[in-house]
C-alpha cells in the first residue's frame, strides 16, 4: 500500500484548515470559496476519500498514528477489488 509522506499530509491539512477559516469568515467571496474547495479536493485525492471533511479527519488520524496502525485501520485499501476466483479457475 502506498501512503503519502506525513509532511505532505500535514502541509495540505494546514492549507485546508487555513482556507476553511477564511471561507467561514467570508462565505460570499468566490475566490476564497474556490480555493477552499480546491484544497479540499487535493486532500481528498491525497487521503483517498470522497468528502473533504472525511479526508481532513483521515489526515488527522494518519498524522497521529504509526504506519502499521494506519494500515490496520484501512482494511478497504488492503483488500483486492473485484470478484475472486479460485486458483486455476477461469
Amino acid at each position: 500500500m502506498l501512503l503519502p509522506a506525513k509532511s505532505e499530509v500535514a502541509r495540505q491539512l494546514r492549507h485546508y484548515r487555513t482556507w476553511e477559516r477564511s471561507m467561514l469568515a467570508s462565505p460570499a467571496d468566490v475566490r476564497v470559496r474556490t480555493t477552499f474547495e480546491d484544497s479540499g479536493y487535493t486532500l481528498c485525492v491525497l487521503m483517498g476519500k470522497r468528502c473533504a471533511r472525511e479526508a481532513a479527519d483521515a489526515a488527522e488520524r494518519y498524522l497521529r498514528t504509526s504506519l502499521v496502525t494506519h494500515a490496520q485501520e484501512q482494511p478497504e485499501r488492503l483488500a483486492p477489488s473485484g470478484p475472486r476466483t479460485p486458483s486455476g479457475a477461469a
